[in-house]
């Protein structure tokens, strides 16, 4: 038996998660009455039940259940059902964008503004984001990418790592990136663009990468990213952070800052503590 409840913030994607599921073969309840979550259990983890993979919807329409919730969970949990729990995120610029673009008010606000309603939010869903399984934010994720989530996590069954980084090259002279955690600055490393021979390439070729890391201060200035990547991945995954954007740039973001990115991805794409990602914004303008 697989039982999992689908928790987070109001307008991160909790409707579509319930959807997908339901396409796995889940039997899928919404917005279930805290109280009777111990009964609904009980019935679809009885000897004979048809019921072999249930979801249950909760989030802060549920209010004034919420304090019974925990110990709920741990009676199940004693019992011998295990509970599995996804906690939807999503950045507060990107919930008030999307209230807005729908026209719907938080279920929180009340008179107040929406930034308040989702404060609020926050603060009474902490606790069960930090027992959460499985965190997703899906401030910029497309709706591919959160069926991919759940098929790693409910039909691959293999692990799922909450955090995510994106080491993400870019040119200044396109603007830095607007979601960039951690900005750096690689044009001090000699200039690819002036060499006749590797204008035209890009930092994915080995005769740009060479030209770039032959340069003294390229390994002395990656050994000192890595370090310091790796210091604080984990002090940002104890606050309570599961996304981080570190942005490499150049000026035109084709050759030193794809060069740097995509020898930092390798370097960190050796953790097994996070999940990795790469992306050169730049990379074809």
């Amino acid at each position: 038996m697989r039982f999992v409840i689908v928790t987070g913030m109001s307008g991160a994607g909790k409707t579509s998660v319930m959807k997908i599921l339901e396409d796995m073969g889940f039997y899928c309840v919404d917005n279930l009455p805290i109280p009777l979550l111990p009964k609904f259990a009980e019935l679809v983890n009885t000897e004979g039940s048809e019921v072999q993979k249930a979801a249950i919807g909760i989030d802060i329409r549920n209010e004034y259940g919420l304090g019974e919730l925990e110990q709920h969970l741990k009676k199940m949990e004693e019992q011998g059902l295990p509970v599995e729990i996804v906690f939807m995120e999503a950045s507060d610029a990107t919930l008030i964008r999307r209230y807005k673009e729908t026209r719907r008010s938080h279920p929180m606000t009340g008179a107040s503004r929406i930034e308040a309603g989702i404060a609020q939010e926050r603060e009474q869903l902490a606790f069960l984001k930090k027992r959460a399984d499985y965190i997703i934010d899906t401030s910029k994720l497309l709706i591919r990418d959160l069926i991919q989530n759940l098929d790693q996590i409910f039909r691959q069954n293999s692990e799922f790592k909450n955090m995510v980084v994106t080491v993400l090259s870019f040119g200044f002279k396109n603007g830095i990136p607007a979601d960039a955690d951690l900005v750096f600055d690689v044009r001090f490393l000699p200039n690819p663009y002036y060499e006749e021979n590797l204008k035209l390439l890009t930092g994915n070729d080995t005769a740009v990468q060479d030209f770039v890391m032959a340069a003294p201060q390229a390994g002395e200035f990656l050994n000192k990213l890595v370090d310091m990547i790796q210091f604080l991945i984990p002090n940002y995954v104890i606050e309570g952070k599961n996304q981080l954007v570190i942005a490499v740039g150049c000026t035109g973001g084709k050759h030193r800052s794809v060069t740097i990115a995509n020898r930092l991805y390798k370097q960190l794409s050796q953790e097994k503590e996070y999940r990795i990602k790469i992306e050169h914004r730049d990379i074809l303008k």
